[in-house]
């Protein structure tokens, strides 16, 4: 498919389609987060016990992701693309109705299951597309759809909340995905018609997932783009209790908050566009993710030394968030470019180490929690230095090469 043969209007609406199948995923975690409290009082269980709604959601996302990628690869993007948006709608009318803590966890799983097909088909389309500098440039303009999902879902959430109850947030979701169906059947075109001589045997799949993984600009830019994703995640899950318990936020004011804290993801996004003209990936994603790991290790030294406050925290987080702004585009594109015929299993299995460490960084905020914000920043902390240091070892094994 040449898609600078279309009309800028068909391009764009492509591009507005991949972008909310991008960002399906996100909203469907954004938007349900200012209800954990309400949620809770509902159910009479604690937050704690609400928040493994949100890790099983990132387990789902994670491993389902592994599934949908070879479907991908041999029957092409969109049979298992409309596949799994018809999970999603069924799981979250389903999550409107549910009147048990446990049956939400798991119907959350299920729902993410059929989120992650949008998030796999996108990446491989941009990547069956678009060239590896083009690309970063078309995930950037991605996220920023992806972007606006912080700003908008949370005050969706919370108007919900003031007006209705938790259980409409649901069924908002559920038609939202019906409509992004609805431009996947008539809007976004096939960009790839599958291999249909590939097999989808266990012994033949795994095979193709050990090539992916085992290439070297794959593994590098995976490790990269997954720890400092995840750091994002542990600001997900503890983000309520430190908001809203901590610093006494209303559910608005934590929609607010959260959506100043988003636009410095989306500027970044925008603003990677232009610097991709002056310098390649690597560089910028390199520089950002220094800057993140430094404003972990400053959310941590002073959350300790006890004079954090919610307006250090929020611009802290603010630099944080801006980095991944710059970090997600460029190691995506980087870690997809080296595959054609498998770029089905390698978007899955790239969207499966992220998201596999966004559920354990998700899980370890909530089993650590301990009443204060600890937890929240030094696993922020944590996963970007990781992310940092694997370019440092890998710089440093150049060097001496």
């Amino acid at each position: 498919m040449n898609i600078n043969a279309v009309s800028r209007k068909k391009r764009f609406a492509i591009l507005l389609t991949l972008g909310l199948l991008s960002a399906i995923g996100p909203f469907s975690i954004d938007m349900y987060l200012p209800a954990f409290e309400t949620i809770a009082l509902d159910f009479e269980t604690t937050i704690e016990h609400i928040q493994l709604s949100l890790t099983s959601f990132f387990i789902g996302i994670a491993f389902g992701q592994l599934i949908y990628g070879p479907l991908l690869d041999k029957f092409g993007r969109k049979k298992p693309l409309l596949f799994g948006l018809v999970i999603y709608i069924v799981a979250s009318i389903l999550c409107a109705y549910t009147k048990e803590p446990d049956h939400l966890i798991f119907l959350r799983f299920m729902q993410a299951l059929g989120s992650c097909s949008g998030m796999v088909a996108s990446r491989a389309m941009v990547r069956d597309i678009f060239e590896p500098r083009e690309a970063a440039k078309v995930f950037s303009m991605l996220m920023l759809v992806i972007g606006i999902s912080p700003i908008l879902a949370p005050s969706i959430g919370a108007f919900v909340l003031t007006n209705f109850d938790w259980h409409i947030i649901f069924v908002i979701l559920a038609v939202l995905a019906f409509f992004i169906l609805l431009s996947v059947i008539f809007i976004l075109p096939e960009s790839y018609q599958g291999n249909k001589e590939m097999s989808l045997r266990p012994k033949y799949i795994i095979t193709d997932f050990w090539q992916v993984f085992r290439n070297p600009t794959f593994l590098l830019y995976a490790a990269v783009g997954g720890f400092a994703s995840s750091g994002l995640y542990a600001y997900l899950s503890g983000s309520p209790f430190v908001l809203q318990r901590l610093f006494g936020l209303s559910e608005a004011q934590y929609g607010a908050a959260f959506a100043l804290v988003a636009s410095s993801l989306i500027l970044a996004t925008q603003l990677n566009r232009v610097l991709l003209n002056r310098w390649n990936s690597e560089s910028i994603s390199k520089k950002a993710s220094f800057l993140q790991a430094s404003a972990g290790i400053l959310l941590v030294i002073i959350t300790l030394a006890g004079g954090m406050n919610l307006y250090i925290l929020l611009g802290l987080i603010c630099l944080f968030l801006c980095s991944q702004g710059f970090i997600f585009p460029n190691t995506s594109a980087l870690a997809l470019a080296p595959f054609g015929r498998l770029a089905g299993i390698a978007s899955a299995l790239l969207g499966c180490i992220q998201m596999a460490l966004g559920a354990l960084t998700s899980a370890s905020v909530s089993y650590f929690h301990n009443g204060s914000m600890v937890p929240m920043v030094a696993v922020m902390c944590a996963s970007a230095s990781i992310a940092y240091l694997i370019y440092f070892l890998v710089d440093k094994r150049r060097s001496h090469t």
